[in-house]
């Protein structure tokens, strides 16, 4: 399959990595705003085209996808230009500055009969689906507790007076986009909508949030998860049931799963898997648009939307305003 790529930061840089381990992956255009970021990525990664252009790119017969990894307020507006020109599109995490935003993208993909599909890593990976598959020897599940704590590289330019893009509201971004959402995510897919949710959080001067954390209540059990991009943390990730408590070490690339149970039993659930995590989602991609199938069965857009759903309520309380949302 020939994929364009939008963007041509260190994310793609590791993407195009973990695809030398997918069949079927072909590099074939670049997309950037400047010529020279474009033919200088190209050359490097070995694209034979290059666009500064990206209707150009989207109309052009030389891709059959699109993997967009821009900014996080350019992600709906560029994914629905290329699936109305028939173009597959996996796009990074979040999917979209907001649930209204996804609908319009979730709509397009219907309309032109092509694959969209967030690209969440962490849960296509095979330990998080020994998480799904050994769930019920917990017993009841009461609690989920989500953690993803990282300073930031930029913060210390940020401290310094800097407006890096990770904290400019402009980008939609900020911890809840960039670091809360792999928290959010699986939660969706394991347990689905909430009927209660409370937020705060620390907000910057410069009108995005330094971090959180979501409290979500369900009929039989709540869910907690904090972020952060100006502190670090060491604490591994839990969902906590009757029968014994699932160890995750790392949510957003689970690398260890353990149940430790009530009895004083433990049991390694780890699986093999490779080291480029995002592998994964594109053989994942691959696969449905090979097979005719319209979407994931895992990252799937109501996977998404509820994510999205959930980050806009918390946001709403937040007073987490991008403009974006005008």
């Amino acid at each position: 399959m020939r994929f364009g790529i939008i963007g041509t930061n260190w994310i793609v840089d590791q993407f195009l990595e973990a695809a030398r381990e997918v069949e079927g992956f072909e590099l074939a255009a670049v997309y950037s705003r400047t010529e020279e970021k474009a033919r200088a990525f190209a050359s490097k990664h070995g694209a034979a085209h290059t666009f500064t252009d990206l209707a150009a790119m989207a109309a052009s017969d030389t891709i059959d996808a699109v993997y967009i990894a821009s900014p996080n307020s350019l992600h709906a507006e560029q994914a629905i230009l290329c699936m109305n020109r028939g173009k597959h599109v996996l796009c990074e995490k979040p999917a979209a500055s907001s649930a209204k935003e996804f609908r319009a993208m979730a709509e397009a993909a219907a309309r032109n009969g092509v694959v969209l599909m967030e690209a969440m890593k962490s849960t296509l990976l095979p330990n998080f689906r020994a998480i799904r598959e050994n769930l019920p020897k917990l017993g009841k599940v009461r609690r989920y507790v989500a953690n993803y704590c990282q300073y930031s590289s930029r913060y210390d330019a940020y401290k310094r007076g800097e407006l890096p893009n990770a904290f400019n509201p402009v980008f939609s971004n900020g911890a809840l986009m960039d670091l809360g959402v792999y928290g959010v995510y699986p939660l969706a897919v394991l347990f689905g909508k909430p009927h209660r949710i409370q937020a705060t959080g620390v907000m910057l001067d410069s009108g995005v949030d330094g971090e959180g954390s979501l409290l979500l209540q369900y009929p039989d059990m709540d869910a907690v998860i904090m972020y952060s991009k100006i502190a670090d943390s060491a604490l591994p990730s839990e969902i906590q049931g009757e029968a014994g408590s699932m160890l995750i070490h790392r949510i957003s690339q689970p690398q260890q799963v353990e149940i430790r149970y009530r009895d004083g039993r433990e049991e390694d659930l780890t699986l093999p898997q490779s080291i480029h995590a995002m592998a994964y989602e594109i053989r994942e991609f691959i696969g449905l648009v090979r097979s005719g199938q319209t979407e994931s069965a895992i990252n799937s857009h109501a996977n998404s939307l509820l994510t999205l759903e959930i980050v806009d309520e918390a946001r709403r309380q937040l007073g987490l305003v991008y403009p974006a949302d005008r």
